[in-house]
Protein backbone atom coordinates (compact mmCIF):
# COMPACT_ATOMS: atom_id res chain seq x y z
CA UNK A 1 0.00 0.00 0.00
CA UNK A 2 3.15 2.50 1.02
CA UNK A 3 4.41 2.15 -2.53
CA UNK A 4 1.25 2.66 -4.21
CA UNK A 5 1.21 5.99 -2.15
CA UNK A 6 5.17 6.53 -3.56
CA UNK A 7 3.74 5.85 -6.89
CA UNK A 8 0.69 8.32 -6.82
CA UNK A 9 2.24 10.93 -4.89
CA UNK A 10 5.74 10.41 -7.66
CA UNK A 11 3.45 11.11 -10.72
CA UNK A 12 1.37 13.95 -9.24
CA UNK A 13 4.47 15.79 -8.74
CA UNK A 14 5.78 15.12 -11.80
CA UNK A 15 2.43 16.10 -13.90
CA UNK A 16 3.00 19.53 -11.86
CA UNK A 17 6.21 19.87 -12.38
CA UNK A 18 6.05 19.27 -15.87
CA UNK A 19 2.29 21.79 -16.35
CA UNK A 20 4.43 24.96 -15.01
CA UNK A 21 7.22 24.71 -17.51
CA UNK A 22 4.71 25.24 -20.44
CA UNK A 23 4.14 28.83 -18.87
CA UNK A 24 5.50 31.69 -19.95
CA UNK A 25 8.70 32.98 -19.78
CA UNK A 26 10.84 36.52 -19.84
CA UNK A 27 13.92 33.37 -20.46
CA UNK A 28 14.16 31.81 -24.17
CA UNK A 29 17.30 29.73 -23.90
CA UNK A 30 17.75 28.93 -28.19
CA UNK A 31 20.07 26.82 -29.89
CA UNK A 32 20.43 27.57 -33.90
CA UNK A 33 21.69 24.59 -35.53
CA UNK A 34 21.81 23.38 -39.33
CA UNK A 35 18.46 23.96 -40.19
CA UNK A 36 16.41 23.88 -36.79
CA UNK A 37 15.39 26.07 -33.66
CA UNK A 38 15.80 24.06 -30.39
CA UNK A 39 13.23 24.61 -29.00
CA UNK A 40 11.02 25.84 -32.18
CA UNK A 41 8.09 27.39 -30.22
CA UNK A 42 8.11 29.61 -26.92
CA UNK A 43 5.33 31.41 -25.07
CA UNK A 44 6.25 34.59 -23.07
CA UNK A 45 4.19 37.34 -21.92
CA UNK A 46 2.70 40.67 -23.65
CA UNK A 47 4.90 43.52 -23.38
CA UNK A 48 6.69 42.39 -21.02
CA UNK A 49 11.06 42.42 -21.38
CA UNK A 50 12.35 39.30 -23.03
CA UNK A 51 15.97 37.62 -22.31
CA UNK A 52 16.93 35.84 -25.52
CA UNK A 53 20.08 33.47 -25.12
CA UNK A 54 20.99 32.13 -28.13
CA UNK A 55 23.67 29.82 -29.47
CA UNK A 56 24.73 29.46 -32.93
CA UNK A 57 26.12 25.77 -33.07
CA UNK A 58 25.57 25.08 -36.56
CA UNK A 59 28.24 25.35 -39.76
CA UNK A 60 26.23 28.71 -41.16
CA UNK A 61 25.11 31.76 -39.79
CA UNK A 62 21.33 31.84 -38.50
CA UNK A 63 18.93 34.46 -38.18
CA UNK A 64 16.33 34.41 -35.29
CA UNK A 65 13.32 36.91 -37.17
CA UNK A 66 9.66 37.13 -35.25
CA UNK A 67 6.97 38.35 -37.98
CA UNK A 68 4.39 41.10 -37.03
CA UNK A 69 1.16 39.31 -35.81
CA UNK A 70 -0.55 38.02 -38.98
CA UNK A 71 2.01 38.14 -41.06
CA UNK A 72 5.28 35.49 -42.24
CA UNK A 73 7.50 34.88 -44.81
CA UNK A 74 6.14 32.03 -46.78
CA UNK A 75 8.36 30.05 -48.56
CA UNK A 76 10.97 32.29 -48.61
CA UNK A 77 12.27 35.48 -46.66
CA UNK A 78 13.19 38.12 -49.13
CA UNK A 79 13.03 42.08 -49.00
CA UNK A 80 9.30 42.56 -49.53
CA UNK A 81 9.44 40.94 -45.93
CA UNK A 82 11.21 43.54 -43.99
CA UNK A 83 8.52 45.50 -43.40
CA UNK A 84 6.70 43.06 -41.69
CA UNK A 85 9.56 41.91 -39.44
CA UNK A 86 9.06 42.68 -35.94
CA UNK A 87 12.69 41.91 -34.21
CA UNK A 88 15.22 40.00 -35.65
CA UNK A 89 19.03 38.93 -34.56
CA UNK A 90 22.01 37.21 -36.95
CA UNK A 91 24.17 34.64 -34.86
CA UNK A 92 28.05 33.34 -36.91
CA UNK A 93 28.88 30.05 -36.25
CA UNK A 94 29.56 29.10 -32.87
CA UNK A 95 28.52 32.63 -31.78
CA UNK A 96 26.63 32.80 -28.35
CA UNK A 97 25.12 35.74 -26.78
CA UNK A 98 22.11 37.18 -24.82
CA UNK A 99 20.18 40.12 -26.01
CA UNK A 100 16.96 41.55 -25.11
CA UNK A 101 13.74 42.62 -26.52
CA UNK A 102 10.16 43.79 -25.45
CA UNK A 103 7.51 41.38 -26.26
CA UNK A 104 4.91 42.42 -28.41
CA UNK A 105 1.49 43.77 -26.78
CA UNK A 106 -1.06 42.11 -28.65
CA UNK A 107 -1.36 38.11 -27.69
CA UNK A 108 -1.49 36.08 -30.32
CA UNK A 109 0.67 33.60 -32.64
CA UNK A 110 3.69 35.24 -33.93
CA UNK A 111 5.91 33.16 -37.34
CA UNK A 112 9.16 33.34 -36.46
CA UNK A 113 11.93 32.12 -39.60
CA UNK A 114 15.16 32.23 -40.40
CA UNK A 115 15.81 34.86 -42.68
CA UNK A 116 18.89 33.07 -44.40
CA UNK A 117 17.93 32.51 -47.50
CA UNK A 118 17.09 28.60 -48.28
CA UNK A 119 16.82 27.90 -44.25
CA UNK A 120 13.20 28.52 -44.45
CA UNK A 121 12.90 25.50 -46.96
CA UNK A 122 15.28 23.58 -45.02
CA UNK A 123 12.44 23.58 -41.98
CA UNK A 124 14.40 26.70 -39.86
CA UNK A 125 10.15 28.14 -38.38
CA UNK A 126 9.08 28.39 -35.24
CA UNK A 127 6.04 29.79 -33.53
CA UNK A 128 6.33 32.46 -30.54
CA UNK A 129 2.91 33.02 -28.56
CA UNK A 130 2.38 36.07 -26.75
CA UNK A 131 -0.16 35.81 -23.86
CA UNK A 132 -1.38 38.44 -21.65
CA UNK A 133 0.65 39.19 -18.80
CA UNK A 134 -0.31 38.11 -15.26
Amino acid sequence: MKNNTLIAATLACLALTSCGASGPSTDIDLTMTDFQFTPNSFTIPAGQEIALHVANTGAVAHEFVIFKLGTDAGDEFDEGDQQNVYWKVEALPGQSATLTFTAPTEPGEYSVVCGIPGHIMAGMVGKLTVVTGE
